[in-house]
């Protein structure tokens, strides 16, 4: 099979030159002018792409070489592209930045070599002017492999300015594709793990989306950008299809609204539910506290026969009716402590399921829900582990092997996973540990009891489809 989608990455040469602004308002651009965008972000990064889903219309999905491995990036873009007319990448950090001490490794630069994609630099050009060709220059003749197509000038200080940019780039052959003014409205809040994701800021964020949209419309040449992204290679090999990769027919696609819709309910962020034949009750935790999930998970707990319910533990006072089983992923449970805590009925569901030995897989804001308290409020009690904020962020790529026999996988099973908190649970593994991490250092983190296996670590199931496929037959036996 080959796949033929027009498709752009969105890079810069460091964090902060405004990738965010220019993809999320690429795509919203692109879908105002009648187009299928399908919005993909590279990295392990969960906020943006609630960013993208607002724009398109359609879910966000993460292309990850670390977690993921480098030869499944093609066919993960392939099956989020599927009937789209063109494909957005928004990159992570610097073009050439990657998991530490790996290379090329998980760096947007890879992602876009593998996709065959050509690249758009944005640069921040507020603190210089004649020096931008150096850097672009630089950027360009790095590694020849990867195709810059042009450059969009970000908070650009006036027509004088500009001038002395354009002037400057004319030696360096790049195509200047868009000149982007400072503007407020565009911006995005933030705090001590990134952006704030859209689940929490409604109208806000829709209003700060179309904001995007009508800054790259009037500053970028829009179909420039879009023959670009025509001018991509193609891709040869099939789609990622979670049926197949689990053994069963595929899942339907997952809804988002779009942005011209009313903000997105965050309560039930994946829209009507694929049904089980049997009935299986998987419960996913969503809301505005549990934000972080990838597509895939859901997408691959349906293909293996669970019914995939979402409902908000600041809302919701009863876990779904029926529910067999627990996904707890990432969020800001931090944020939210007292609200948690304050449902108490939700509190003792969850313990109450968790007891009676039903999966449950909570990955670190799950960890923290499960602890007996965190910041001193009481949470669900089923981990003897108390949870806090802390000063120190921990952040990073981590290779790590399962040590202990869980419902989610046998023990020897290897993956990778990312790290992203600022809070410490104490102690930081049980007796039955969930992981032992290989790299960067060894040491053992997480718990595994009953059928409970909660852990800091992110991971994308993709990379193992196995694990889903045992959740939800421990789910059928438990």
């Amino acid at each position: 099979m080959v796949n033929s989608v027009p498709r752009l990455v969105i890079a810069a040469p460091a964090s902060g030159s405004g990738k965010t602004t220019v993809a999320t308002g690429l795509m919203a651009a692109l879908s105002a002018r009648g187009f299928a965008v399908s919005p993909h972000k590279v990295g392990p990064d969960y906020i943006d792409p609630g960013y993208h889903s607002l724009a398109t219309g359609r879910v966000g999905r993460n292309l990850d070489a670390y977690l993921c491995g480098p030869e499944l990036v093609a066919p993960l873009f392939a099956h989020g592209a599927r009937g789209c007319d063109i494909a957005v990448v928004e990159g992570v950090m610097g073009l050439y930045d990657g998991a530490a001490g790996e290379g090329e490794l998980a760096s947007t630069a890879q992602v876009a070599k593998v996709l065959r994609a050509p690249v758009v630099l944005v640069v921040d050009a507020s603190a210089q002017s004649r020096s931008v060709a150096a850097l672009v220059h630089g950027f360009v003749s790095w590694d020849p492999e990867v195709r810059i197509g042009g450059v969009i000038l970000n908070k650009v200080a006036s027509d004088r300015h500009e001038g002395l940019l354009r002037e400057a780039l004319e030696s360096v052959g790049v195509p200047v594709l868009g000149v982007l003014r400072r503007a407020a409205q565009v911006e995005t809040p933030s705090r001590h793990l990134g952006l704030v994701p859209v689940a929490e800021r409604g109208s806000v964020a829709v209003e700060a989306v179309s904001a995007m949209a009508a800054q790259v419309a009037a500053g970028c040449d829009v179909p420039a950008l879009v023959a670009l992204a025509r001018s991509a290679g193609s891709l040869a090999g099939a789609a990622w299809d979670a049926g197949a990769v689990v053994g069963s027919s595929p899942p339907p696609p997952l809804p988002f609204p779009s942005l011209a819709a009313s903000p997105p309910d965050p309560h039930r962020p994946f829209g009507p539910r694929p049904q089980a034949p049997d009935g299986l009750v998987v419960a996913v935790a969503g809301g505005a506290a549990f934000t972080f999930s990838y597509a895939e998970h859901a997408e691959l707990l349906a293909a293996a026969g669970a019914e995939v319910v979402t409902f908000d533990p600041l809302r919701d006072e009863e876990l779904p009716e029926g529910t067999a089983g627990l996904v707890l992923g990432g969020g800001f449970p931090e944020v939210y402590a007292s609200e948690l805590s304050a449902n108490e009925s939700l509190r003792k569901a969850v313990s109450e399921l968790a007891l009676a030995g039903a999966p449950v897989a909570a990955e670190c804001a799950g960890l923290l829900y499960l602890c007996r308290e965190l910041d001193g409020l009481p949470m669900c009690g089923v981990l003897d582990a108390s949870a806090r904020m802390a000063e120190r962020l921990t952040l990073g790529y981590r290779d790590a092997v399962a040590v202990s026999d869980s419902a989610l996988a046998a023990a020897g099973t290897r993956m990778r996973g990312h790290e992203f908190h600022r809070t410490v649970v104490e102690p930081g593994a049980g007796d039955a540990p969930a992981w032992g991490m290989r790299a960067p250092e060894r040491r053992v983190e997480g718990f595994v009891e009953r059928g409970v296996h909660a852990s800091y670590l992110h991971t994308h199931w993709a990379s193992e489809p196995g694990v889903a496929r045992r959740f939800v037959e421990r789910c059928r036996t438990s």
